[in-house]
């Protein structure tokens, strides 16, 4: 199993950021997928996921309205649109296959601050 995530960067508060995640070694299309952040000092939570088909989706109330996931089975990928960035959306964002994070990526940094 392989995730690998790009996106990341630095951007002012209310910036715009798309991360991606690219899928391997699995059956993409028939896991839930989820979106986890790390801010420094913090453990790691869930910011997003969305089920096999991308017809159910949940969020984290602090990102609801903001973020958007998404993902294309076809190409066996998995995007975040992060709208509206707050500094306290600064963290390392993973994609994983599980809440836990124990199948995940080795994470992009994203930094949000003027």
């Amino acid at each position: 199993v392989q995730l690998v995530e790009s996106g990341g960067g630095l951007v002012q508060p209310g910036g715009s950021l798309r991360l991606s995640c690219a899928a391997s070694g699995f059956t993409f299309s028939i896991y839930w997928m989820y979106w986890l952040r790390q801010a420094p000092g913090q453990g790691r939570e869930q910011v997003s996921g969305i089920g096999p088909t991308g017809y159910r989706t949940e969020y984290a109330d602090s990102v609801k309205g903001r973020f958007t996931v998404s993902r294309d089975n076809d190409n066996n990928t998995l995007y975040l649109q992060m709208n509206n960035l707050q500094p306290e959306d600064t963290g390392v964002y993973y994609c994983a296959r599980d809440t836990a994070g124990v199948i995940a990526g080795q994470g992009t940094q994203v930094t949000v601050t003027s």
